[in-house]
């Protein structure tokens, strides 16, 4: 019997996953830091802007999204200083988190299959979901937040890195990989998540919240101790139901009665925070554009 170990064609180390997340906007590292200004019901909104205009290109998106109809209210306005308090502190990192979303997920994913447009929305949805049902459940709604948006970003560096080098037969295909990560951990020796994680850590987001992103799929028992994962992992259960989860992880989310203990959670709490979810995606999805 032949046991020798898989050896990946494109195997990633962490120095390449590294050198490639840097080709990608600030935005993100902008939204880590505004987590921890929000966590803060003190600070002024003065504050905030100085945050959002440290990254240029972020402060330009959020002018116009902030003209947009998701968060618009009819008197155009010109300045950071101006969007963020026309939408205030509750709304300002919903209106970051578009803007940091657009400015991301700029193309499509070629060695994923996937259009921006398709990957700007799961983004965006998982995000609105995880704040949602992180609120009910008694946890930080913004570093919730942070991680459904961010979950993705491993899958862009992977694509960066791997674009130029597969050839078209080696592209992702549903028909032959179950999961995003099978096709990953075949090709590069680790997975789109693995990856999120590197670079989330380096990024200086809370270790909390880079563990929860790690744990979420809760491919180990002992990943539904951590409530924060469970609370990321429901909120794939609702995108997949509304149809908005990404194809390659949609095996991922099967809903149990068991995660909603894990997370502390019943089902009303559950229902609810899906159709705030639901609702908040419909408002803001405009933005995206």
């Amino acid at each position: 019997m032949n046991c020798a170990p898989h050896v990946p064609a494109y195997a990633l180390t962490r120095e390449t996953i590294l050198v490639h997340a840097r080709t990608l906007p600030a935005a993100p590292q902008v939204l880590g830091g505004l987590c921890e200004l929000l966590a803060d019901a003190n600070t002024d909104l003065d504050r905030i802007a100085a945050e959002i205009r440290l990254e240029p290109t972020l402060a330009s998106r959020v002018i116009r999204i902030s003209n947009s109809a998701a968060f618009g209210s009819g008197h155009r306005i010109g300045s950071v200083d101006e969007a963020v308090s026309r939408v205030g502190f509750g709304e300002v990192l919903g209106l970051v988190g578009a803007a940091t979303v657009g400015g991301v997920a700029d193309r499509a994913l070629g060695c994923y299959g996937l259009p921006v447009d398709r990957l700007r929305e799961a983004m965006l949805f998982h995000a609105l979901a995880s704040e949602a049902l992180a609120v009910r459940a008694n946890l930080d709604s913004r570093q919730a937040y942070a991680g459904g948006l961010l979950r993705s970003i491993g899958m862009m560096v992977i694509d960066h890195g791997a674009r130029l080098l597969l050839s078209a037969s080696e592209l992702y295909q549903l028909e032959r990989y179950a999961t995003y990560r099978d096709w990953e951990e075949e090709k590069f020796g680790l997975g789109g998540i693995d990856a999120t994680t590197l670079v989330l850590g380096e990024w200086q987001f809370p270790p909390g919240l880079v563990t929860a992103v790690q744990e979420h799929f809760l491919a180990r028992e002992a990943s539904y101790q951590d409530r924060f994962a469970v609370i990321l992992h429901l909120a794939g259960c609702i995108a997949a139901e509304r149809g908005l989860a990404l194809p390659g992880e949609a095996a991922h989310w099967a809903f149990t009665p068991g995660k909603l203990d894990a997370a502390g959670l019943d089902e009303t709490q559950f229902t609810k925070a899906a159709n705030q979810a639901v609702a908040s995606f419909e408002r803001q999805r405009s933005a995206l554009y």
